[in-house]
């Protein structure tokens, strides 16, 4: 299982995103814990009222509204009452116990997770202390229900896809843009705020990963003229479809002015740490043998790093980024040292895939200069007479052994390297 915390100043957002999420199908609100009626019940008002009851008594807290989410692993059939009890100690174990909540359970994604929606304002007016609750509180009550329940542990699995967003879908999101505009905003929310990249190539690298990208707008049009953003949904190839968004459409309105001065943050966020776990994910790959750059992405995968290639309109390679999703960063291949840029690495791929076909018959070409090397030496007769060869004959004979370059020994026999013992000289006595 996997525990991840969002936590924001707006409980209505966070009840919407769910709430939207039901309309479409795509979720189900299991259960409303510590309200004094059942989901089915209620409305949308209903349910944000008893939450927003609670963050009215502390006005100082901007921070009141907490959004959890549980990820199973794809093998993991829970039922709906599993699913509940398994919300409500978490809850408990995490210091939210008796607060209000609603639980819902997702259908978006590849594996099974629900959502809970809750608020940090207890009923006293106090405010529960979120700083490091997704790191310590949370990673610990997760360890004991996996325990508890028999789930899968997280930390044995290499690859975090759970974690991983869900591309849009590009089918859907071309009928209208409301449908484009929920879509992106689910992406944008989650990427913009959870990893640390230092510019719009940076952020886009990943935003490609989900079919989405932010356009600066082409030379001289009037987007590029005016700094604006737009948002817009790719399709498998990579091209733009679909109507475009301005970025300050969306509710947190992530201009480029806004990013810009979030490149900088992001950008001191990044750690030496970081970057060597990249670093060395490439070095084994290539020690696996991988030849290309194809076989190196798949190759990283299992590290939950993405490769990202970066191409001009002709197909010529110019660029490469590395997006981790463990640690949450992007890194252009220059940033990690030459070693680790477009150029270096398909040099290191090709290097890969020439030792490949040497590596078979290395030993024996060894073995092979060594016989020959033997064989100069052998072949050469002491009592042979040299006095009537010519002088362009280098292909006989002692000169001719020595001179060819087929022939030239590279190991000599360790007699012949033995340095000759000097003589100790005797000093006799004077007479």
């Amino acid at each position: 299982m996997v525990a991840v915390m969002h936590s924001s100043s707006s409980l209505r957002n966070c009840l919407n995103y769910n709430e939207q999420k039901v309309k479409t199908g795509h979720a189900k609100c299991l259960e409303a814990g510590y309200y004094p009626m059942d989901a089915a019940d209620m409305n949308f008002y209903q349910k944000l009222a008893r939450l927003e009851k609670l963050t009215a008594l502390n006005q100082r807290t901007k921070v009141n509204s907490v959004h959890f989410s549980l990820n199973f692993h794809p093998s993991e059939n829970l039922s709906e009452e599993t699913l509940k009890a398994i919300a409500a100690v978490f809850l408990e174990k995490i210091g939210f116990g008796g607060q209000p909540y609603l639980l819902y359970q997702h259908f978006d994604a590849g594996h099974p997770h629900i959502h809970l929606v809750t608020t940090n304002i207890k009923p006293d007016g106090k405010a529960i202390n979120l700083n490091n609750m997704g790191r310590n509180q949370a990673q610990v009550a997760r360890k004991e229900i996996e325990i508890a329940y028999g789930l899968i542990q997280a930390d044995t699995q290499q690859e975090r896809e759970i974690n991983h967003l869900k591309p849009v879908n590009v089918q859907r999101a071309l009928y209208g843009k409301m449908e484009t505009k929920r879509a992106i905003s689910g992406v944008l929310n989650a990427v913009i705020k959870n990893y640390k990249f230092s510019s719009l190539p940076q952020l886009n690298a990943v935003l490609g990963l989900y079919h989405i990208t932010a356009d600066k707008g082409n030379e001289g049009s009037r987007i590029r003229a005016h700094d604006g953003l737009v948002y817009r949904v790719l399709d498998e190839e990579g091209n733009k479809v679909g109507v475009p968004i301005k970025a300050s459409d969306f509710f947190d309105k992530p201009t480029l002015k806004k990013l810009q001065e979030k490149f900088v943050h992001k950008e001191a966020e990044k750690s030496q740490e970081h970057r060597s776990r990249i670093k060395t994910a490439v070095d084994l790959a290539l020690l696996r043998g991988a030849t290309d750059l194809s076989g190196l992405a798949e190759t990283l995968k299992p590290s939950g790093i993405d490769l990202v290639i970066r191409q001009n309109a002709d197909g010529l390679i110019y660029g490469i980024t590395y997006v981790d999703h463990v640690k949450k960063t992007v890194f252009n291949g220059s940033e990690l040292g030459k070693d680790y840029s477009a150029k270096a690495v398909l040099e290191r791929c090709a290097n890969v895939g020439a030792s490949e076909g040497k590596k078979q018959n290395g030993e024996a070409e060894k073995l092979g200069q060594g016989r020959t090397a033997k064989q100069g030496w052998q072949s050469v007769n002491p009592n042979q007479n040299f006095a009537g060869e010519g002088k362009n004959n280098t292909g006989s004979g002692m000169g001719g052994t020595l001179l060819e370059p087929g022939e030239q020994p590279e190991v000599m026999d360790w007699q012949l390297k033995r340095k000759k013992r000097k003589k100790k000289r005797q000093h006799l006595p004077p007479v």
